[in-house]
């Protein structure tokens, strides 16, 4: 109802029926098992580790009683007329770190046979979605992040930055396999941040690492960090963009972190300076992340969130009512 009152037309339940803003689905799907007790290989920034993860237990198939379906009828539910209820998912890129899938081969004859079980279980999963009315998913990657910064750190180690390279074609590979088997009329978007987890981060470094195979993604959108430093320039955009005048360029422009409002004449000039790579047209603004990714939160209160978001609508408004 608030977001509604914000002006927004596309809302979201806020994920509160989860706990975390990925393993909560992964958990969910036939196949995997939670691990309740982990300890991560990278801690976020001030020592902050997350302590659950999720691995393979058996064949990877599309769970019917899937948790999420039931989140997403509620929301649904309660959604007024000409408002778009918004449903997220984690990128199935995921699973290929973080020792998900290390146990592949007690299960599988080969790799390509796994990819292939998790590619179907996504279709079938997202099917399923759009059979109970989702016509907007947004696809959450934080493994481009990832995988900017360690091909960023490897760049004068061959042998390793190719591993990294091999990677981020397998994330393409999978995730374009999902996403060209989709209804033409549901709307897919992905976004991309750092690392959020109780105001922290993970990962630095600019999207021209991953950019190609980004950019060749059949997304509708792209959510994108852009409000720290921390993710680059604009420079990449138009390899992002790939001049789709049907794909929009999100600028995650207000951060999600912290309070503190942004200044808007500030925000505004970068807008205008993301025109030099993008249409004023196919770029949008948003918070740079979501204000919890998990259910300890980012700090910040209930109404600095309706603040940042406020922010945003005033913004927008000013920017694309007077162009």
């Amino acid at each position: 109802k608030k977001q509604v009152e914000l002006g927004f037309n596309a809302v979201t339940d806020g994920e509160f029926s989860r706990r975390y803003w990925h393993l909560d689905f992964f958990w969910g799907l036939n196949g995997f098992e939670k691990d309740d007790a982990w300890k991560y290989e990278r801690d976020f920034k001030g020592g902050i580790n997350p302590a659950a993860n999720v691995h393979l237990a058996g064949k990877v198939s599309f769970n019917p009683d899937h948790p999420f379906f039931a989140a997403f009828k509620y929301l649904k539910s309660i959604v007024p007329a000409g408002v778009l209820p918004k449903q997220t998912i984690p990128s199935p890129a995921l699973l290929f770190r973080d020792h998900r899938s290390d146990n592949w081969s007690k299960y599988y004859a080969s790799f390509d046979d796994y990819l292939a079980d998790v590619v179907q279980a996504y279709v079938a999963t997202i099917e399923h979605f759009y059979t109970l009315g989702v016509r907007y998913l947004q696809i959450d990657d934080t493994n481009w992040a990832y995988l900017i910064q360690n091909l960023k750190d490897t760049e004068n180690d061959p042998k390793r930055h190719q591993h990294f390279v091999d990677f981020a074609k397998l994330a393409h590979q999978v995730i374009k396999a999902v996403l060209v088997r989709l209804p033409e009329d549901l709307t897919v978007t992905s976004h991309i941040c750092r690392g959020n987890f109780q105001s922290t981060f993970l990962f630095s470094g600019g999207y021209q690492y991953v950019a190609d195979e980004i950019g060749d993604l059949p997304y509708d959108g792209l959510f994108l960090e852009y409000d720290s430093q921390r993710a680059g320039s604009f420079e990449p955009s138009p390899q992002l963009w790939q001049g789709d005048t049907n794909k929009r360029i999100v600028l995650g422009l207000i951060t999600s972190k912290f309070p503190e409002l942004e200044d808007e004449e500030k925000v505004i000039e970068r807008i205008h300076a993301a025109t030099a790579y993008v249409p004023l047209s196919n770029l949008a603004l948003s918070t740079q992340c979501g204000f919890a990714s998990t259910e300890e939160g980012n700090k910040l209160t209930e109404d600095d969130q309706w603040a940042k978001l406020a922010l945003v609508q005033r913004i927008a408004h000013r920017v694309w009512e007077d162009a």
